[in-house]
């Protein structure tokens, strides 16, 4: 698993992080999942899809790497008391998203030896994010 610590979503966090007021979970994950898909914007990737949601799951960002689709789970985490945001994409999660990738592959006519890759973006408290390239795979 390879990463990139040279991100940084300082600016969301600001507007993003939770203060006083309550913001559910959705809609702060929804904020840093943006501030992810920014990234890897400026890293040269493409968007595809964001939310792509079917009965049995859900993946955050779709988006092209050059000839690669890359299927992306976003993971926030305040505080580092439960863990880095990597660390809860288990082997449960990973079998769901690759469940989806498979569908969306075949919804979309693609084949499913086109080439594509499993990422994890992770962002801190602090607003930092850290990209980890082919974080998991077919088993």
């Amino acid at each position: 698993m390879s990463n990139d610590t040279a991100g940084s979503a300082a600016a969301f966090s600001k507007t993003v992080a939770p203060g006083k007021e309550e913001l559910n979970k959705r809609k702060i994950g929804g904020r840093f999942e943006q501030a992810a898909c920014i990234y890897l914007q400026q890293k040269g990737f493409r968007l595809r899809e964001a939310n792509f949601r079917i009965r049995s799951g859900e993946i955050d960002l779709i988006m092209d790497d050059e000839e690669t689709l890359v299927f992306i789970e976003v993971k926030y985490r305040s505080t580092g008391n439960c863990g880095r945001g990597e660390e809860h994409v288990d082997r449960r999660k990973q079998q769901k998203i690759i469940k989806v990738a498979e569908y969306y592959l075949l919804r979309e006519g693609l084949c499913e030896r086109c080439p594509c890759r499993f990422d994890v973006v992770s962002v801190d408290g602090a607003g930092n994010i850290t990209h980890y390239e082919n974080a998991f795979g077919l088993p």
